[in-house]
C-alpha cells in the first residue's frame, strides 16, 4: 500500500505533484492545520504530515496520530511542532534549513537601502501629493561601512552582496576563521571595533542567551553617531526601548526591522517613528524561497517514506533503520560529548578530532560524527541539525578530522572528542554501558564515571580539602537537589574536577556564591537533551 501524506497548509501545487509523482498519496486540504479538531480527527489515516507555521503539531495531535511517520516543514523554524512528543512517537521531524538564505538576506538589503534613501516615508509624501524633495535627504551606501553581526549562510550572503554594492564590510563572529573571513573578503574584528566602526549594522545570528540585547543600551551608545541599524534575524536581539530613545536623539540615523521581541507586533515603541522602515516578518516571504521550501520538504519525505532516507532531520540522524537500531546509544553518547564541549567553548575552534575506540569504530562513522558536530554547534546556533552541522562547521573554516583505533583499554568500545581553538585543546571521552547509558568517562585527561542527566553542573578546581562540602553545603542552602556527584582528579594536590547531576538548573546568583569562594577555576553549569 502506498504511503498517505497530509499537505494541512498551503503548499504549491509542484510540490504536491512531487509526492504523486513518487507514488505517494497525498491530500491537500491547506486550511485543516487551523482547524484543530478536525486535524485531530483525521490525522491516523497518515504516514506524514507537510506544513508551514499554521498547522500546529502538538502532543495531543501525535498521539492521535496512530500511523504518522514523519512531520515535514517547509521552512526553518519549527516552534509550532512538539520535538520532544514526537521523539517519543518515533515520528522523525524534518525542515529546510537552507530554502530561504539568499531571500532573507536580500531583504536585509532591500531595508538598508530604504533606510539609507527613506524610501517608504517619501512614498507616502509623494503619495499625498506634497513634492518635498529637499526633506527626504539620503546617503550612499558605496564606500560606507556595512558591519555583519554573524557571518554564517545568510549573514555571509549579505557580505557578498555589500562588496558588490562597494561597501567595506567587517564581521564580528566569534566562530568566523581567518580563512573564512579572507574568503568572504571581510575583515573580521571584534564586537566594539564593528560598533564604534559601521555606518550601517545589520543582525544575522540566533537568539541565543548569549545573542540575546547584543545591541543592548550600553552597546547602542557604542554605536557611531548616525548608524542605520537592521534586524532580518530574530526579535529580542536588539534592546526595542533603547533603539527608539537613539532613534529620537539623532544618535541612530534609521532602522529597518523585519522581526520584533513579541510577534505579530501590533504595537512597538518603534513604530511611527519617522526614520524607522518596518515590515512584518518578510524574511522569507518571496515566490522563489516559498517554492524551494516547498519542493524540498516534498522530496525529503518522499526519499523517507518510500527508502528509509533521512535528510534534514531535527531528532533523527541519516542512519539506515537497522543502523539506528544498533548505534541510538552511541548516536546520543556523541551528542552529549559535543555539547558538552561546545558549551565550555566560547572562542572560535579551529579544529575537531574524534577518536572511535573498539566495536563503535565500525558503525555508521558519518552519522556519528554529525552527532557530535552537531552537539557542539548547538551552543551557539539552535538551528542546526545533524544534516547541517558539518555545513556550518565548514563555514567556520574547522578541520573535521577522526581516527578509529582497536579495543585499547577496559571498555568495548568509545568515543573521545578533542576541541582545538587558539589557546587550547579541550578532550572529553564517553562509552555506552550494557544498560544502554551514556557515561562521561574522561575529561581533560581525568578518569571520571559520570551519569548524563539534563542539568549538570561542570567545576574545575586545584585538589585541596573543602571542594566536597562547599560544592554540597551552597546547593543545599539554596534548595539545589544534588541526584548524582562524581570527583576526578590528575594527581593529589594537583588538576582535579567535578560534575554534578542536579534535578533542575542552578540559579546564577547559586554560581556566583561558588565563584565567589575563589577555590574553583571554573564553574560552569551545563545543559543536555537526555528525551
Amino acid at each position: 500500500m502506498a504511503p498517505k501524506v497530509l499537505v494541512s497548509d498551503k503548499l504549491s501545487e509542484t510540490a504536491v505533484q512531487i509526492f504523486r509523482d513518487r507514488g505517494v498519496e497525498v491530500d491537500y486540504l491547506p486550511n485543516l492545520g487551523k482547524d484543530k479538531d478536525k486535524l485531530l480527527e483525521v490525522i491516523g489515516q497518515y504516514d506524514g504530515l507537510a506544513i508551514r507555521s499554521a498547522t500546529k503539531v502538538t502532543e495531543k495531535i501525535l498521539e492521535a496520530a496512530t500511523n504518522l511517520k514523519v512531520v515535514g516543514r517547509a521552512g526553518i523554524g519549527v516552534d509550532n511542532v512538539d520535538i520532544p512528543a514526537a521523539s517519543k512517537k518515533g515520528v522523525i521531524v524534518m525542515n529546510t534549513p537552507f530554502g530561504n538564505s539568499v531571500t532573507t538576506a536580500e531583504h536585509a538589503i532591500s531595508l538598508m537601502m530604504a533606510v539609507a534613501r527613506q524610501i517608504p516615508e517619501a512614498n507616502a509624501s509623494t503619495h499625498a501629493g506634497k513634492w518635498e524633495k529637499s526633506r527626504f535627504m539620503g546617503v550612499e551606501l558605496t564606500a560606507k561601512t556595512l558591519g555583519v553581526i554573524g557571518a554564517g549562510n545568510i549573514g555571509g550572503i549579505v557580505c557578498d552582496r555589500a562588496l558588490g554594492l562597494r561597501m567595506k564590510v567587517i564581521a564580528y563572529d566569534p566562530f568566523l576563521s581567518a580563512e573564512r573571513a579572507t574568503k568572504l573578503g571581510v575583515t573580521k574584528v571584534e564586537l566594539d571595533e564593528l560598533l564604534a566602526r559601521a555606518d550601517f549594522i545589520t543582525l544575522h545570528v540566533p537568539l541565543t542567551d548569549k545573542t540575546r540585547n547584543i545591541l543592548s543600551a550600553e552597546n547602542i551608545a557604542k554605536t557611531k553617531p548616525g548608524v542605520r541599524i537592521i534586524n532580518c534575524a530574530r526579535g529580542g536581539l536588539i534592546d526595542e526601548a533603547a533603539l527608539a530613545e537613539a532613534l529620537k536623539s539623532g544618535h541612530v540615523a534609521g532602522a529597518g526591522l523585519d522581526v520584533f521581541e513579541v510577534e505579530p507586533a501590533t504595537e512597538n515603541p518603534l513604530f511611527g517613528l519617522p526614520n524607522v522602515v518596518c515590515t512584518p516578518h518578510l524574511g522569507a516571504s518571496t515566490t522563489e524561497a516559498q517554492e524551494n521550501v516547498a519542493l524540498q520538504v516534498a522530496e525529503q519525505m518522499a526519499d523517507y517514506l518510500l527508502t528509509g532516507a533521512v535528510q534534514n532531520a531535527l531528532n533523527m540522524p541519516s542512519v539506515t533503520a537497522e543502523e539506528a537500531r544498533v548505534m541510538g546509544p552511541w548516536l546520543k553518547l556523541a551528542a552529549h560529548l559535543g555539547a558538552f564541549a561546545g558549551q565550555l567553548t566560547d572562542e572560535p575552534i579551529k579544529a575537531i578530532n574524534i577518536l572511535y575506540d573498539g566495536k563503535v569504530a565500525e558503525m555508521n562513522l558519518d552519522a556519528l560524527g554529525c552527532g557530535a558536530i552537531a552537539g557542539i554547534m548547538k551552543a551557539t546556533n539552535p538551528d542546526v541539525n545533524m544534516v547541517s552541522a558539518p555545513i556550518v562547521a565548514k563555514e567556520r573554516g574547522v578541520q573535521i578530522s577522526r581516527t578509529t583505533q582497536a579495543k585499547s583499554g577496559v571498555f568495548d568500545a568509545y568515543i573521545k572528542l578533542t576541541v582545538v581553538t587558539d589557546t587550547r585543546e579541550r578532550s572529553i571521552a564517553g562509552t555506552v554501558f550494557s544498560d544502554g547509558k551514556p557515561r562521561f568517562i574522561q575529561i581533560k585527561g581525568i578518569t571520571i564515571d559520570a551519569e548524563v542527566g539534563a542539568h549538570m553542573l561542570y567545576t574545575t578546581n586545584r585538589d585541596v580539602p573543602g571542594i566536597i562540602g562547599t560544592l554540597g553545603q551552597t546547593m543545599g542552602e539554596n534548595g539545589v537537589n544534588i541526584a548524582n556527584f562524581t570527583l576526578g582528579r590528575s594527581e593529589a594536590g594537583k588538576d582535579a574536577i567535578a560534575i554534578l547531576y542536579l534535578d533542575g538548573p542552578a540559579p546564577e546568583p547559586v554560581l556566583a556564591k561558588l565563584r565567589a569562594t575563589g577555590l574553583f577555576q571554573q564553574v560552569r553549569p551545563l545543559v543536555f537533551d537526555v528525551a
